[in-house]
């Protein structure tokens, strides 16, 4: 029908003509109520937002030197992030002549790996640029 007819008959019905599809030969529209659509698709994305994950990314920090009662302090931090389904970045800080010895970081983060074997798995190897060694964890698929 032609667009005169078809804003006629919108108009005639309280409705709005609204375009959907233009590439169309003829161009397709529909005599729907606008504002009622729009506030469908807004409610729609909301719902879809509130069932998504978000998996935040937490940053476990130590030094090749750090002692065992330190390690176990952020052991258990890191074991609690990836309980709550983020992922864990553990990250060896490097200073001075620590820089010579990689293998002693490495030492950390094996360790650190084997601590959390049973909640965590290995996302990324370890890799080192410049001062830091770094390396994911993420939570255990289930």
């Amino acid at each position: 029908m032609s667009i005169d007819q078809a804003l006629n008959l919108a108009s005639e019905q309280g409705l709005d003509l609204v375009e959907v599809s233009p590439q169309a030969d003829p161009p397709v529209c529909r005599v729907m109520d606008y504002g009622k659509y729009k506030y469908q698709q807004a409610k729609r994305a909301s719902e879809a937002k509130k069932k998504q994950v978000k998996v935040e990314i937490k940053e476990v920090k130590m030094r090749p030197k750090t002692d065992e009662h330190d390690f176990q302090f952020k052991i258990k931090h890191a074991r609690r992030f990836l309980e709550e389904g983020n992922k864990v970045k553990l990250t060896i800080m490097f200073r001075g002549r620590e820089n010579a010895h990689p293998d002693q970081g490495m030492k950390q983060l094996t360790k650190a790996v084997e601590a959390l074997k049973d909640i965590g798995q290995v996302e990324s190897q370890p890799s080192k640029m410049g001062r830091f060694m770094t390396m994911m964890v993420g939570p255990l698929k289930k």
